[in-house]
C-alpha cells in the first residue's frame, strides 16, 4: 500500500496547533470593568451645546414692546377736537356722488366712468383722424395693385391679347342669350314621343348646345374683364 513520505511531518503539525485555538479566540481575554457598565441613552449620539450668547447677540430688533416695556404716562394734549371737528364739518366741501348707470328695471347700478360711454378722448388733437400706418398701409396696397395690373397688361401684350370693352361685352352677351332663345324655341317644338334615333340625336344635340349657351352666359356675367386673342 501506497503511504506519503510528508505524513509524520503533516502528524507533528496538527499535534502542535490543535490546542491553540480550543477557546475559539485569543487565549487570554480582557475582563470588562464593573464600572464600566452599559448606562441607558450611552450610545445616542450627543448635539453640542447651545452657545446662548452669540445666540442672544444675533436676535433681530422686534416691532412690538417687549413685556418689560412701559408705556410712556403723563402725556396731555391741549387740543380741543370737538371744535375742531365742528369747523371741519362745517367748511369742509360735501362729497360728490359717483355717477352711475343702470341697465334693467331691476336697478342694478354700476360705475359709469369705466363702463366706456362717457366720451373721453374726443379732445384730442388726433381724434378721428386715420392712424399713419392705415394710410400707409392703404398707400402700399394700392402700388402693389397697379404694379400687378401693369405687369398683366404687359404679359397680355406679349401674348397679343387685347380686353374687351363694355359695349363689345354686353353685345356678346344678348347675343348668347338670343342664340339660347332660339335654340330654345326649337327644343320646345320637337315632338312629345321621341321614337326614332334621329329624333333622339337632335334632341341631345339641342341640349348639348343649351348647356354650352348656359356655361357661355354665366362665364361672362361673372367676369367682367374679359381677354381675347388677336386673329
Amino acid at each position: 500500500r501506497y503511504i506519503s513520505t510528508f505524513r509524520p511531518s503533516v502528524k507533528c503539525e496538527v499535534a502542535k496547533n490543535k490546542d491553540q485555538w480550543k477557546t475559539m479566540g485569543p487565549a487570554k481575554v480582557a475582563v470588562p470593568s464593573p464600572k464600566n457598565f452599559l448606562q441607558k441613552h450611552s450610545k445616542e449620539p450627543k448635539l453640542p451645546a447651545r452657545k446662548q450668547e452669540q445666540d442672544s447677540k444675533k436676535l433681530p430688533a422686534l416691532s412690538v414692546p417687549r413685556r418689560t416695556d412701559h408705556p410712556v404716562m403723563g402725556i396731555h394734549s391741549k387740543k380741543n377736537f370737538i371744535n375742531t371737528n365742528a369747523v371741519a364739518a362745517i367748511t369742509g366741501l360735501p362729497k360728490k356722488p359717483q355717477p352711475i348707470y343702470v341697465d334693467r328695471r331691476q336697478g342694478d347700478k354700476y360705475l359709469l366712468e369705466t363702463s366706456g360711454l362717457v366720451p373721453k378722448y374726443i379732445k384730442k388733437k388726433d381724434y378721428g383722424v386715420t392712424p399713419k400706418y392705415v394710410t400707409q398701409r392703404n398707400e402700399e396696397m394700392k402700388r402693389a395693385q397697379k404694379e400687378y395690373e401693369a405687369s398683366i397688361l404687359e404679359h397680355l401684350k406679349k401674348r397679343a391679347m387685347k380686353q374687351l370693352s363694355d359695349e363689345e361685352r354686353t353685345s356678346l352677351l344678348q347675343g348668347l342669350k338670343k342664340n339660347w332663345e332660339e335654340v330654345y324655341r326649337e327644343f320646345q317644338g320637337l315632338s312629345v314621343e321621341i321614337d326614332t334615333i334621329p329624333k333622339k340625336i337632335y334632341k341631345e344635340k339641342l341640349e348639348s348646345q343649351m348647356k354650352q349657351l348656359e356655361h357661355d352666359i354665366e362665364l361672362i356675367e361673372k367676369h367682367k374683364v374679359i381677354y381675347i386673342a388677336n386673329e
